[in-house]
């Protein structure tokens, strides 16, 4: 597509990535929840002739850019540290959500689509997942309802777990070792994770974090497997390939960081880079969404993330005692 039809619409997304950036840096605000918030008054541009094909763009490629630069945040290493026994947990966890998003759809009304879209939100990494996920699945009339009502969501609820769990860690007195595990295996977006372990401690703030980044790492299966079976189904969106071409990239990069061959300020730069893609593409999707959209999602949706978010604690939780 060329740059000048994509770069109207690319740089108002991107405008309003920016300040939903300012707002985060200053009044720490949730960074995807201010991009969702700020771009939906914006609507109407994404149906101008001039701005639409940049919105588009925005919220397509530009995101399977920003996810694939994800790939920079994933080792093999992060197993042996965290622990084998703790890497199956989470693993299982990841696996449980998601499978309980799709039986759980049906019962609320909800095709499983859109089970699969939260379960995975609320599974492995939030906003990102449920970007990536979103580009897998069939183009509807409600899809972009569906992917920023999912965001929106999920942040919410991210954002209040990362002040509930640390006084919940406090009262059931877990060290920091199943404190970290707890967060990381529990909470949605990584900025929350991170804010929430660091409020605990700093080895509690490290070993969330490092939880954290397992659970983005299956990112790039889950999309396979999900895929898989979309294709296998003829359910899949128009042109998409069994594997993804950002899903390549999210495993070449995590290969490199692996063998460590990717110098530090190279790994820095790909996560900025990274960050703002995601930031501008939640914004684009914003912008192709009306709250009148959102009012329409009902009752419903919010439930079933709300059950999936605490199911996904309480397993965690009851796990770790297992362990113990």
């Amino acid at each position: 597509m060329k740059l000048k039809i994509t770069f109207p619409g690319l740089l108002f997304a991107g405008m309003v990535a920016m300040a939903a950036q300012f707002l985060s840096d200053h009044y720490g605000a949730p960074v995807m929840l201010m991009a969702i918030l700020l771009g939906i008054p914006f609507q109407f541009l994404s149906t101008e002739e001039r701005t639409a094909p940049g919105i588009g763009f925005a919220s397509r490629n530009v995101l399977r850019v920003g996810v694939a630069l994800l790939g920079v945040r994933v080792s093999v290493d992060m197993v042996a540290e965290i622990g084998f026994a703790n890497v199956a947990l989470v693993a299982c966890g990841v696996v449980l959500t998601i499978a309980l998003g799709l039986m759980m759809a049906p019962l609320f009304g909800r095709d499983r689509a859109f089970g699969f879209l939260t379960g995975s939100a609320v599974a492995i990494c939030g906003a990102s997942a449920a970007m990536a996920i979103a580009s897998l699945l069939p183009k509807g009339e409600n899809s972009e309802r569906d992917v920023t009502f999912t965001v929106v969501s999920v942040t919410l609820a991210s954002t209040v777990a990362m002040i509930a769990y640390p006084i919940l860690i406090s009262y059931l007195g877990m060290d920091s070792q199943s404190a970290g595990v707890f967060l990381g295996g529990t909470i949605h977006d990584v900025a929350q994770v991170v804010g929430a372990g660091y409020s605990v401690s700093d080895e509690t703030g490290d070993i969330s974090t490092l939880v954290k980044l397992f659970r983005v790492g299956m990112l790039a299966p889950v999309v396979f497997i999900g895929a898989l079976f979309l294709r296998q189904s003829g359910q899949g969106a128009e042109g998409v390939p069994l594997i993804p071409g950002f899903v390549i990239g999210f495993l070449v990069l995590a290969g490199l960081n692996s063998f460590g061959w990717l110098p530090t300020w190279a790994i820095q730069f790909a996560d900025t880079v990274s960050r703002a893609c995601l930031v501008t593409a939640v914004a684009a999707v914003g912008m192709k969404t009306s709250f009148e959209d959102l009012r329409s999602v009902g009752k419903s949706a919010p439930i079933m993330i709300l059950i999936l978010t605490a199911a996904l604690a309480v397993y965690v939780l009851l796990g770790q005692q297992m362990l113990t």
